[in-house]
This record gives structure tokens, sequence and C-alpha cells, in this order.
């Protein structure tokens, strides 16, 4: 089973919105389908369809947040400053810049905030370096060096 890397925040906003998709989401649609049968001859019946497809998205959905929660591995900062791990925040110089950033699961990445996923090339390239490690990744844009200031 995989691990799904989330910040306490993240799994408790999924664990919300579980619970309104299984209470109030599914309640919606049960009506929608009762109504729609009412109507009559559910194979030309555009709102039954409509309603059908809308409940596959929701199942969909519900399976795929019941998965996130149960295989969900909360981020920690590290206690060990010395190597960049998940959770971790980092301060790094490209070019003549300095960025910061934390090191996070998919779920919780927004690179606009300064939050990078695990999985994403920049953030793999991080994980594992130290302190004054000098690296090239390679973006879009083409091949950038990087280089680690400071880890918390």
């Amino acid at each position: 089973m995989s691990k799904t890397y989330l910040t306490k925040d993240r799994l408790e906003e999924l664990k919300k919105e579980l619970v309104d998709l299984k209470t109030h989401a599914r309640k919606e649609i049960a009506e929608r389908l009762k109504q729609a049968k009412e109507l009559g001859d559910l194979s030309e019946n555009s709102e039954f369809l409509s309603a059908r497809e809308d409940q596959v998205l929701l199942e969909n959905r519900i399976n795929q947040l019941e998965k996130l929660v149960r295989e969900a591995a909360l981020i920690h900062k590290p206690k060990d400053n010395q190597i960049i791990k998940i959770g971790a925040t980092i301060k790094v110089q490209k070019d003549h810049q300095f960025f910061v950033y934390t090191i996070v699961g998919p779920q919780d990445s927004n690179p606009d905030k300064g939050l990078i996923s695990n999985e994403s090339p920049l953030g793999k390239a991080f994980l594992g370096k130290k302190i004054d490690d000098t690296f090239k990744v390679q973006t879009p844009i083409g091949l950038v060096e990087y280089k680690i200031i400071k880890i918390e």
C-alpha cells in the first residue's frame, strides 16, 4: 500500500469533504433520482440519466477520498535538519535569488505559496540533499542550478 503524505489540516479538510459527500450529497442525488423516476420512462429521461451520471461521479470521489484518508501519512517537521525530507522547509539559492520552499505531499502542493510536492521533479531533486549541496534540475525552462542554504 502506498502512502499519501498529507498535512494535518489537509487531512481534516478531506475528512470533512468525505462526510459531507456521504451525507448531504448522497441525499441530494437520491432525491433527484426519486423525482426523475416519477417522471416515467427512464430510458429517455434526461433528468434520470443526468442524476445517474452525477451519482457515479460522486461515488468515484467518495472512493478516492476514502483511499486518501486510509493511506494518509501525516507530515511532521523533521527533527533532523541535516538532510531534506518531507515536511522540511528549506531556503535555496537559484542564480542570485533566494527562495523558501516546504516539501509536502501532492495533495498539499501549492507552488505559489512555496509548497512543493515531494513527487514533483523539483521536490524529488531536493529530497536527500544537505546544506551547501549544489545540483542541477531539468525544468520546463531548461537546466537550473540550486544551492541548499538552510534546512528547517
